[in-house]
């Protein structure tokens, strides 16, 4: 396969997604659900003409470590990531579905992302810059771009079909899922960033921030704080901002391990952001994927499985 023209689509052999994100295709099962990550890499809330090999690999095998990994804070929604224990229906398709498919139980998806912040960048860096707070939440003055925060902070965020997701109060979110809930899942979210980015630090890699998804599991008597369980991705490229611990240099833009280089050349070409979109050249593919896997390898110690 080319590095200049990876594969896209990971359609099962007759049948479609019944759900299709800008990375993930989603196949219903009944009470469960075949997540399969694509090559497919967005920026700029578009889907571009090129992929990046292995992308999708990384992204399911870091967030089954992780799930391992924290299974003691959080229950999740991973059954399993082997194509011997998918539906029958996915066998002319093991090959494809290898490495970068997890089948998982179907929950009811809370209605907002829960993300953690442990440095200032990003939106919360030009949320700082215009009003001293991040979401809401009061900060000492003075503090530069990509500095670490004193503690730890928890800002959930709308789920966004289109456009970027948006920041929203805590106090709205508990509007939307109640507050008992939002409590729960404030204290996991912060349990999981602090054992998570622990672990990063200790690879070389820097957490600057991160965001999880919970989901429900069926009504069964029990309360929704104890129904809830971890869903989605984890500390992932793709959901985390990861900086290089060795140069780290707070006062501005860290080097990150996810879609720098796509980003740069983006910016370079100076497209407008609008369609049509365009396809990467060779060179910015392979370094993209570099960094994809490295950051596979420093997390787990580990090659990525084909």
């Amino acid at each position: 396969m080319s590095l200049a023209t990876p594969i896209l689509e990971t359609t099962l052999v007759a049948r479609r997604p019944d759900r299709h994100g800008k990375v993930r295709d989603i196949y219903d099962f009944g009470d469960r659900l075949l997540i399969v990550a694509t090559d497919r890499i967005s920026a700029f809330d578009y889907v571009l003409a090129s992929g990046i090999p292995d992308k999708g690999k990384v992204l399911t095998q870091i967030s089954a470590f992780w799930f391992q990994q924290t299974a003691s804070i959080i229950g999740n929604h991973l059954l399993s990531i082997d194509p011997a224990a998918f539906p029958a229906a996915t066998e002319p398709s093991a090959a494809m579905l290898r490495g970068r498919s997890m089948l998982v139980r179907k929950t009811e998806p809370l209605p907002i992302e829960c993300v953690a912040r442990g440095y200032l960048s990003g939106s919360g860096w030009k949320d700082y810059v215009a009003t001293g707070e991040v979401c809401g939440i009061a900060l000492p003055g003075g503090l530069r771009e990509s500095d670490r925060l004193p503690q730890p902070i928890f800002t959930p965020a709308t789920k966004e079909q289109s456009g970027h997701d948006i920041n929203i109060s805590e106090a709205r979110a508990a509007a939307m899922i109640g507050q008992p809930l939002l409590e729960r899942v404030r204290d996991l979210t912060l349990r999981l960033y602090a054992e998570g980015s622990a672990h990063a630090e200790s690879c070389g890699i820097i957490v600057a921030d991160t965001k999880f998804e919970f989901g429900l599991l069926p009504d069964d008597g029990r309360t929704p704080e104890d129904r809830v369980i971890l869903i989605d991705e984890a500390l992932t490229p793709d959901s985390s901002r990861f900086w290089p611990r060795d140069g780290y240099t707070p006062g501005g833009a860290q080097p990150s391990f996810d879609k720098q280089f796509v980003r740069d050349y983006l910016e370079r070409i100076r497209w407008n952001k609008q369609p049509p979109v365009p396809s990467l050249p060779a060179d910015v593919v392979e370094k993209t994927r570099e960094k994809y896997v490295e950051a596979f390898r420093l997390l787990t110690g580990r090659e990525l499985a084909d």
